[in-house]
């Protein structure tokens, strides 16, 4: 009894251990990636402490090697968009300009119940309220309230404010965006204008974002000037 209770502490230990070397996301928050390697962890590590006959050792090396893989998978999802697209998959418009897309919801098998369970969730009863919506990659649903029902700041107190859209992603991590870039309408040329209008260079840039008001949010990347 007192050797299953130290293998069931060790384990717990070791898997409390290997979910912080892969980060601190809430259960709601996992990308599909890291929720299957947080399930697979789970029943690794459920296995050995009801059988005391399978070998500590090879429980450790198979929850490292569940962690080595997710923590490559990280670095270079960060590194490259083609396998961040491919291991998470992109957001998904499921309300644009204030219309639900009955197609988008389709692709993703979401039912009008389980949409409108995404907006109560943001405290939004009223899908009519709605700018624009988006399926994030992780399950969620983020949202954006019409300009009238945005709420108001000093700025805007008495004025209808303008319709901003949903800002497009132009630069980050150092690269352009092509959806972003096309679903703004900006081209090559345009984007190396803006990047000069704001006196920095595009290897420099963490995040640029264009909205249909022609705003821009600049991040630089840090550790450049």
């Amino acid at each position: 009894m007192l050797t299953s209770f130290i293998r069931t502490v060790l384990l717990l230990c070791f898997v409390i251990l290997s979910l912080r070397l892969m980060g601190k996301r809430q259960i709601g928050q996992l990308q599909p990636s890291e929720l299957v390697v947080t399930i697979l962890l789970s029943q690794i590590a459920a296995t050995p402490m009801q059988d005391n006959d399978i070998p500590m050792l090879n429980t450790l090396v198979s929850i490292l090697a569940l962690v080595g893989v997710e923590i490559l998978l990280s670095v270079l999802s960060m590194k490259s968009g083609a396998v961040r697209l491919l291991v998470d998959g992109s957001p998904v418009p499921v309300i644009v300009d204030g219309r639900i897309d009955q197609q988008a919801l389709r692709r993703l098998r979401y039912t009008v119940d389980d949409l409108l369970e995404g907006l109560r969730q943001k405290d939004i009863f009223d899908v009519s309220l709605v700018q624009s919506a988006v399926a994030e990659t992780n399950g969620s649903i983020s949202v954006q309230l019409k300009a009238g029902e945005q709420p108001l700041s000093v700025s805007l107190f008495g004025k209808q404010p303008p319709e901003p859209g949903v800002p497009a992603v132009l630069v980050k991590d150092g690269k352009p965006d092509p959806a972003g870039m096309k679903a703004a309408g900006v081209g090559e040329a345009e984007l190396r204008r803006i990047l000069k209008r704001e006196t920095v260079s595009q290897r420099d840039v963490f995040l640029l974002t264009l909205d249909s008001t022609g705003r821009t949010y600049l991040v630089r990347r840090e550790g450049r000037k």
